[in-house]
């Protein structure tokens, strides 16, 4: 009888004046359930970064991590000095930021555009086309891509050349290829990417278009005042993901260009990748990916402080208008 007072007693006390403990007793299943993710994560992801201390080591396979001799930032010291570095850095900044440019506006115009499609079959199939490039794999859209850019049998430099122009090395300029890389990249991944913003759109409740029809709304107000105010959380977070997709370029730059023309598209995961798989060299590749991933996440940090200061002052200044 005790026991079973204990328990009433412990269900008629609020969540907010429960203890830790007491939050786990009372939510022990659920805790339980988190247990098999957590060790996920304990040991797939959380158990490698032991192996971080490799960028601060002469690393040799066969003597491993506690035999390795340690060198202090000796790798740190080569890296910012080796002027490849920048280079490569400088290429991975400038194609991300082209990737960013077009290929995160894309899908939500791609969306914009198959949303407005009234008949119901050809919409369908739209959609369908758009997102067949993505399964893909990209040895396969590779091989298209420089065949279709082939400056003897491509289509392009056979039009060009009908049209009395000289044709293009479009594979074998710097100039040229970094833009066949993000338009290659856009064409592959703009159908699959307007699926997250077609569900957002859809989501929205048809009544608002409904009360702006009756107002006599436009097209363009519709969307300025409905739907991009729905989707701009969704835009937050999927530039935030874009942005870090683009800086983790490897198998697209690794299979079209093997780094060139001229290591114009040597990206910095590419280099990683070289540096520990090829060379050999485990220490310097460890102290490139620690580099990498420190820039990248404080440039998620500055765009998740920019992005929540501009809601803040929308926000106060809604505030202040309504005053």
């Amino acid at each position: 009888m005790n026991v079973m007072k204990k328990k009433k007693e412990q269900k008629l006390v609020p969540q907010h004046k429960r203890s830790f403990w007491g939050n786990l007793c009372y939510y022990k299943e659920y805790y339980l359930m988190l247990i098999p993710g957590i060790l996920f994560f304990l040991v797939f992801c959380y158990g490698p970064m032991y192996g971080l201390v490799i960028a601060f080591q002469d690393y040799y396979p066969l003597k491993g991590v506690t035999g390795s001799k340690m060198v202090g930032l000796k790798h740190f010291r080569a890296l910012f000095t080796d002027p490849f570095f920048l280079s490569v850095l400088k290429n991975t900044i400038v194609i991300s930021f082209y990737k960013l440019l077009v290929c995160f506006p894309a899908p939500i115009l791609l969306c914009l555009a198959l949303n407005e499609i009234s008949n119901y079959r050809f919409k369908k199939i739209a959609q369908s086309v758009s997102y067949l490039p993505h399964f893909v794999s990209w040895v396969v859209v590779s091989g298209i891509i420089i065949e279709f850019l082939s400056p003897s049998r491509g289509p392009i430099n056979i039009l060009l050349q009908n049209l009395g122009m000289e044709p293009i090395f479009f594979v074998a300029e710097p100039k040229y290829f970094r833009g066949v890389l993000v338009l290659s990249d856009l064409w592959k991944s703009v159908g699959w990417g307007s699926i997250v913003y077609l569900a957002a759109v859809t989501s929205v409740d048809p009544t608002l278009y409904e009360a702006a029809e009756m107002d006599h709304a436009s097209g363009w107000q519709k969307f300025k005042d409905i739907t991009l105010p729905e989707l701009k959380p969704l835009c937050v977070f999927v530039f935030i993901t874009v942005t870090i997709g683009a800086f983790r370029m490897l198998v697209q730059p690794m299979v079209m260009t093997g780094g060139g023309p001229d290591h114009s598209t040597y990206t910095l995961v590419y280099d990683i990748y070289e540096t520990g798989t090829m060379n050999w060299e485990m220490g310097l590749a460890s102290t490139m990916a620690i580099v990498f991933t420190i820039f990248v996440v404080i440039l998620t940090i500055i765009q998740n402080v920019l992005t929540k200061g501009k809601e803040e002052k929308k926000h106060v200044n809604k505030k202040a208008k309504n005053i």
